[in-house]
């Protein structure tokens, strides 16, 4: 069961376990418009993948009907996996006889929720990583099966990292199944002392506070990057930012906020230096490189501020 490309690298590696396993449903969301509200219904990646891989797919975006469950119960699964999915009624994951897992983008218990790759980066961590665990009612809470870890590059975006941990969490989905199907679990309990929350993220809270540090405003950035992306206003407009980098000039900001031109570089003030925007958005219009939005400002020293 899986929806996004995340889930894409697990399904290859399972539909490959063959004749150990045989995929016998693939659970995914319904076709819709993906690029914009008047383009036309496109299959989700993990659809795709499945109709490429020659297996039998079932599309559904509500897993509490009679019909879901009367249809995951037809195929009669053994094991279920579940990688970037849909919360799931107890009443399927409790179905096969050998549980259902989710394979989750961080090292439980941190980071439960909507959005781990993307808070990892946003809070500047060095090392994350995936995570198999055994569903339960309450949301990315169930017994750990394994991990793998990797460390997060300094200028790693969400995007990047997103990409990597979907291959790394394919090994870590077959290594669990193999696990399974060879008795050789010892599930461990989270740690609910050390759990972190990873929220949904939305217009609130992906809006920069440029009363921050460099460091933090360049982590909050890349940690969006490329969707939904971290934005902010100019002109009382809204200007996403896909790309910034510290950057270190003699003059010192007055205030948080404050845009500079040097050399023809666009840069915005933190609470102790400057960053460099490299790839920006304005409203309305194509995604920039800071250079050219900065020829469209006029010169001088300062342009306006963000607010």
């Amino acid at each position: 069961m899986g929806t996004p490309e995340f889930a894409v690298p697990s399904l290859r590696r399972v539909a490959a376990m063959t004749p150990q396993f045989e995929t016998v449903l693939v659970v995914t969301g319904c076709d819709k418009p993906r690029r914009s509200k008047n383009s036309p219904p496109e299959p989700t990646p993990v659809k795709q993948a499945a109709l490429e891989l020659g297996l039998p797919v079932f599309e559904s975006d509500d897993v509490r009907t009679p019909g879901f469950f009367a249809k995951v119960a037809e195929a009669r699964p053994d094991v279920i996996v579940v990688a970037a999915f849909r919360i799931l009624p107890s009443e399927i994951f409790e179905l096969p006889p050998l549980g259902a897992f989710n394979l989750h983008g961080s090292l439980l218990p941190a980071y439960r929720g909507a959005a781990p790759v993307n808070w990892s980066i946003i809070n500047g961590d060095a090392e994350t990583g995936v995570t198999t665990f055994f569903l339960q009612k309450s949301v990315d809470t169930g017994n750990i099966i394994t991990m793998d870890r990797t460390s997060i590059g300094p200028d790693e975006n969400a995007w990047e990292l997103l990409l990597r941990l979907s291959e790394i969490g394919a090994g870590t989905v077959e290594r669990t199944l193999a696990m399974i199907a060879a008795g050789a679990v010892t599930p461990q309990k989270q740690d609910e002392t050390l759990a972190t929350k990873a929220p949904k993220l939305t217009r609130d809270n992906t809006r920069i506070d440029w009363h921050q540090p460099v460091r933090h405003l360049h982590d909050f950035i890349r940690g969006l990057a490329m969707k939904p992306t971290a934005w902010t206003t100019f002109g009382g407009k809204s200007l996403k930012i896909y790309k910034a980098k510290p950057c270190s000039i003699e003059t010192t900001p007055d205030e948080p906020g404050m845009l500079r031109i040097a050399d023809g570089r666009l840069l915005a003030a933190g609470t102790d230096g400057w960053l460099e925007l490299l790839s920006v958005q304005p409203e309305g219009k194509k995604a920039m490189d800071g250079q050219s939005f900065a020829r469209g400002l006029r010169t001088g020293d300062e342009a306006p501020r963000f607010f």
